[in-house]
Formats: structure tokens, sequence, C-alpha cells
């Protein structure tokens, strides 16, 4: 059984979809390989303000779905 041909949302290059591939199924192995290496490098840590204003950002999203989500239609 042959395996998918998919192309690379990256490189624009065509691979095959193989069972068990790691990274994401739109990528190639090469370019999934390379975004993990760089990510943890561009990570950095967030100080409790900018902790704190993501909390309250994420709790007022929340509320605002919650109120769309349950609202009664009069």
């Amino acid at each position: 059984m042959a395996f998918p041909i998919k192309v690379c949302v990256i490189c624009s290059e065509e691979f095959e979809l193989k069972p068990d591939k790691p990274g994401f199924a739109n990528r190639c192995p090469e370019c999934s390989a390379s975004d993990e290496v760089i990510d943890p490098v561009t990570k950095r840590r967030m100080d409790a303000d900018e902790r704190k204003a993501q909390s309250e950002a994420n709790e007022a999203r929340r509320k605002a779905i919650r109120e769309l989500l349950y609202r009664k239609d009069s």
C-alpha cells in the first residue's frame, strides 16, 4: 500500500505521509524537525504582571463565551 503524497506548507516540497511520522501532517519531516528545535529557544519566561494580565484576559474571554452560550433569548 502506498502512502499518500502531501505538499509541505512551509517549503512546498512533496513528501510521503507515513504512520508515526513526527511533527505535523502538513509539514515534511525536515520542516517539522527544524520547528521543534526553534520553539524551546524562542520561548521566554513571563513575569508576575504578564501572568496576571493573561489570566484576567482569559477570565474575561471565558465570561464572554459563557454569556453568549447560555444567555436566554427574550
